[in-house]
């Protein structure tokens, strides 16, 4: 019963998908993402009560769409900097902005 398996983990998993050099890599981008979603945890709520608006109506849904998203993409490279993994999180970021921009641009 020693059967060796070869498939790779999670975080070779990641590695390849995300094309990182390193496992360190893929543990700091993963570390982005938990502080910057730990962030918005704890800003979401008191932005969204400065506006004065009740939790889980339309106007909370659409002020959360238009500030609370564009700030976690903010955090995400403000962490992505701090952890030295900027570039990573700035093509991401690119790669976004081009696909919001495909759905507005006239198709031919």
């Amino acid at each position: 019963m020693s059967a060796k398996n070869d498939k790779p983990g999670f975080l070779q998993r990641l590695q390849t998908k995300w094309k990182l050099e390193s496992l360190l890599q893929v543990i700091l981008v993963l570390v982005v993402f938990a502080c910057t979603g730990f962030t918005i945890l704890f800003i979401k709520n008191p932005i969204l009560d400065f506006f004065g608006v009740e939790k889980g109506g339309f106007v909370n849904t659409l002020l959360y769409l238009l500030l609370v998203l564009p700030l976690y993409q903010i955090f995400l490279l403000i962490y992505g900097f701090i952890f030295g993994q900027f570039n990573f999180f700035w093509e991401k970021e690119k790669q976004i902005f081009r696909r919001i921009g495909g759905l507005f641009s006239k198709k031919k």
